[in-house]
């Protein structure tokens, strides 16, 4: 499972890293340079619920397996349409692509089948370390991946979907080999054994699936419209790629390296605190990416690591109420269903980025990200204090 992450998270990092450039590159113009990253998210969430359906059924291996392959192939779409100058092809392919950012994501929840209750966040973590590797290693490859693409003929900055397909098809492969005995398997034979409480199980299920999805949803939408014109805002003021795969690199490092961090702290402090501070870690990262001096790589670096940071809390202390709030029998179906409108959520934000953008500045987009993360305080407290109100109505 590992192993497959390494790949899994090369193959992400590429579509973080260039294709808003790609597509300013083939278009000419800003306005619409959001749209890939929109585009290979819409494509994220309805493979996110193909994924979940598959495992489901048939486990982890299948389910997470089609997905990574299938973005594979979008990652040599890209490729031909960068050749082609078809830019039909381009949003086409990356809608496909966006089919391994599900499996990637979904393959979090298979760290957690055979977790504790308590060891849940932890357990997610580990998965999402292991991701760090290759997602870290693909925006510093930018540079080098796009001079071999120009040696044969290819645009360069197409040269990091080639890096993507080949990562995407090995983790495919290599989960599909390796990943046996299917934990999902295992876990939902073992839940066959035990009794439920379906009073407690729908006590649990009212409001912990609503405030696990918020928490991500929210945390997706300010990451991915920071992120998605970080390297058009630096391509602006003179940064060149191997500056913006570095800066792209830390983001992509700061969300998934401190994983192990976070995730005990999640276990230990309580989901609900860890997700008021991923929201005040978003609100630090807006301001500084904001008022960051253009040509400052150091205060764009540390505004989009925390930018990452916050966005890991949030996807850790989400995740691990979702699998609180689920019984095994229909977890995986759930787990997509809910990875659809988180990718929904990230679509939105790398579309409307762009537009914002084109039609004021980062500095708005920045700013506006900071003021929408502190929102996340008041939603994640409220059905605290419904719980609260209930216990002491019963009282």
């Amino acid at each position: 499972m590992s192993l497959s992450q390494i790949f899994g998270g090369a193959g992400l990092a590429a579509g973080i890293t260039v294709g808003a450039l790609l597509a300013q590159q083939m278009l000419g113009k800003d306005t619409l340079t959001g749209l890939p990253t929109a585009l290979f998210t819409l494509g994220s969430a309805g493979a996110a619920l193909f994924v979940g359906r598959l495992s489901n059924r048939f486990g982890r291996r299948t389910g997470l397996t089609a997905g990574f392959i299938t973005g594979g192939v979008g990652a040599i779409g890209v490729v031909i349409a960068a050749i082609t100058n078809q830019i039909f092809l381009l949003f086409a392919s990356l809608f496909v692509y966006g089919a391994g950012t599900a499996a990637n994501l979904q393959a979090r929840y298979a760290g957690t089948d055979l977790a504790s209750k308590k060891q849940r966040a932890t357990a997610v973590s580990i998965t999402m370390v292991s991701t760090t590797f290759g997602a870290v290693a693909g925006p510093n490859l930018v540079d080098v991946m796009g001079n071999l693409a120009a040696s044969m003929g290819v645009p360069a900055l197409a040269g990091p979907f080639i890096l993507a397909a080949f990562a995407f098809i090995l983790a495919g492969l290599i989960l599909f080999i390796m990943l046996r005995p299917d934990p999902f398997v295992i876990a939902r034979e073992l839940e066959e054994n035990k009794q439920i409480s379906a009073e407690e199980a729908s006590e649990t299920n009212k409001w912990g699936i609503t405030v696990g999805a918020i928490i991500m949803i929210w945390t997706q939408i300010v990451m991915v419209a920071i992120m998605t014109m970080t390297p058009v805002h630096m391509k602006h003021h003179g940064h060149g790629l191997k500056e913006i795969g570095i800066v792209i690199g830390v983001h992509v490092a700061a969300m998934f390296l401190p994983s192990l961090i976070t995730g005990v702290l999640v276990d230990r402090v309580g989901k609900t605190k860890m997700a008021i501070a991923s929201g005040g870690t978003l609100m630090l990262a807006g301001v500084i990416a904001a008022f960051s001096p253009n040509d400052s790589m150091i205060l764009l670096g540390t505004a989009l690591a925390l930018l990452g940071l916050g966005w890991n809390i949030g996807l850790i202390s989400g995740t691990a109420l979702i699998v609180d709030s689920t019984e095994p029998s229909t977890r995986a179906k759930t787990q997509g269903t809910v990875d659809v409108f988180i990718a929904l959520a990230g679509a939105s934000g790398g579309a409307l980025s762009g537009m914002i953008v084109a039609n004021s500045s980062y500095i708005v987009l920045s700013l506006a990200g900071g003021i929408l993360s502190l929102l996340l305080i008041p939603i994640v407290l409220w059905p605290r204090h419904k719980e609260q109100d209930k216990v002491q109505l019963n009282v």
